[in-house]
């Protein structure tokens, strides 16, 4: 069993990305500035954005947290994003969810300007990803694509299945896995909450991806032996521990990792890997900024 490692394949990329950061300096280069908008202050949102922040901060990117109560209307936070629209020192930016009720996610997600996306969740770059253009990736599924390339797991011809159909996890590597090329060429099925019999396709599947947020929902007489398994689950279970909880995955690591040929942990496999790539599509925004002003 091979163990699939977020915090050490997002710590080679940070990495990566510093050194790139490096380069753009010496050259004189405006560094990427990555930006978060933050309405209200729900515990978990706080936590996410803080560690984004300090992330800019390692690879040398520029950052900026903006703040909001969690009584900001519709129209005020639109009017921040055509602010950050129109800002040419800021090359990416994310607005953080979940929103307060007064507040249309779906009108927000709309108003932020493709090129500055990099969260990949605007129609316009979902449908270029599924077109295989070059385009941001939402950046849990990107990760999860480079943990299968950087471990050199094989994909083609294999049967994919992936266990929930959000627009942030499931409906993303639906799409990726079966691509042309590699990480892909892999025949995917997309399971949910009214797919009848799961248990059948997944003693069938040759890679398991499950974003249900059920904990140990995916046990070892599930799966075959040799399979891979993802488990982007997080879920706060109770824990006789100082915190009085624990973070537990979708998965039944302890018995499904008995049976698995690569597997991630929770905590330390695709959570680590979200943040690398937020910071991989802010670099790539710069980097079509400066293409486009040449």
């Amino acid at each position: 069993m091979q163990l699939l490692d977020g915090v050490k394949v997002s710590n080679d990329i940070k990495n990566e990305i510093t050194a790139q950061v490096d380069l753009m300096k010496e050259r004189g280069e405006k560094v990427p500035h990555l930006a978060a908008v933050l309405v209200g202050n729900d515990g978990a949102s706080l936590t996410y954005v803080g560690s984004k922040v300090k992330a800019c901060e390692r690879v040398g990117f520029e950052s900026s947290l903006i703040k909001f109560p969690d009584t900001t209307t519709e129209e005020e936070l639109l009017q921040k994003i055509k602010e950050l629209n129109e800002n040419d020192d800021i090359d990416g930016y994310i607005v953080q969810l979940p929103l307060p009720k007064q507040i249309d996610s779906q009108k927000i997600l709309l108003a932020i300007s493709p090129s500055k996306d990099v969260d990949g969740f605007h129609p316009e770059n979902f449908g270029k990803m599924a077109q295989e253009m070059q385009t941001f990736i939402p950046a849990t599924p990107f990760g999860i694509m480079e943990l299968l390339e950087r471990y050199k797991v094989e994909t083609q011809g294999k049967h994919v299945v992936v266990i929930g159909r959000s627009h942030i996890v499931g409906r993303p590597m639906s799409i990726l896995m079966g691509r042309k090329g590699y990480p892909g060429n892999a025949t995917v099925t997309l399971a949910h909450s009214h797919t009848q019999n799961i248990e059948e396709l997944t003693k069938q599947a040759d890679i398991i991806i499950t974003a249900l947020g059920v904990p140990n929902y995916l046990k070892a007489d599930m799966v075959k032996d040799g399979v891979t398994v993802i488990d982007v689950g997080i879920t706060r279970v109770p824990s006789d521990n100082e915190k009085g909880y624990k973070i537990t995955g979708d998965v039944d690591f302890e018995m499904v990792s008995k049976k698995a040929a690569f597997i991630t942990p929770v905590p330390g496999g695709v959570g680590p890997m979200t943040i690398a790539m937020l910071l991989k599509n802010t670099l790539l925004a710069r980097q079509m900024r400066n293409e486009k002003n040449k």
